[in-house]
């Protein structure tokens, strides 16, 4: 295989067809989980900060069990994980193959990842601001919405960053099992076919997509950042 201005490489069917919807279907995954994990993983890291010892509404049993909850979640490999909720994916998406039905185990394995990050920003706000707002009257919901999230957002959205990379990896090994996108054609053609400018192909967009994803999120974590 040679690169360069070689026309086999740009006559790969596979290369100009495939990619390009292998791409999409990456990307769709990608996105569908990030945006479905963006706003349960914020509500559940809250929930895991507000009812901590040290939150604004401390309720210790709810925080271990879903303390616990969380710990299993991400704890579990991958893998591991897709396979273990086949049910439910089949339940909630109607098949289990193909990028629509991976959003479901996307979503179930990053949400608990996400969690921690949003509940280790929100931990990183001063406490003299949660207090100053608490004597000033400000009611729980207020002080979670007005004073809290808003601190922590640029934490937030680098961990968002992070969290997206994360599921744009797990979109890679979602697809070698069924689930389409790249992961998918590297693995059929680029492994299983010995196709190595696939292979190399795959690879590249992946790390485009990755390198464009940690730009956007640094930009926006900064324009986000009035500290």
């Amino acid at each position: 295989m040679r690169f360069g201005t070689d026309p086999t490489w740009f006559d790969n069917p596979v290369i100009t067809d495939g990619l390009p919807t292998a791409l999409w279907e990456t990307l769709a995954m990608s996105i569908g989980s990030a945006l479905i994990t963006a706003v349960l993983g914020v509500l559940v890291g809250v929930l895991l900060h507000n009812s901590s010892p040290g939150g604004i509404t401390p309720q210790p049993t709810l925080n271990r069990v879903l303390g616990a909850v969380v710990n299993v979640g991400r704890s579990l490999p991958f893998l591991i994980l897709m396979i273990a909720i086949i049910p439910i994916t089949r339940f909630i998406a109607g098949t289990t193959i193909g990028w629509r039905a991976m959003v479901v185990p996307l979503t179930v394995g990053a949400v608990p990842f996400f969690a921690r990050l949003v509940e280790t920003s929100l931990r990183e706000v001063s406490s003299g601001k949660v207090e100053a707002a608490t004597m000033m009257g400000a009611t729980r919901w207020d002080v979670t919405r007005k004073v809290l999230l808003p601190e922590a957002l640029p934490g937030i959205v680098a961990g968002l960053t992070t969290t997206v990379i994360a599921l744009i990896g797990y979109s890679a090994m979602a697809g070698a099992v069924g689930g389409g996108g790249l992961g998918a054609t590297a693995m059929s053609y680029g492994y299983n076919r010995f196709q190595t400018d696939v292979m190399i192909a795959a690879v590249v967009l992946l790390v485009i997509v990755v390198q464009l994803v940690q730009v956007v999120g640094d930009r926006v974590a900064r324009a986000v950042d009035h500290r």
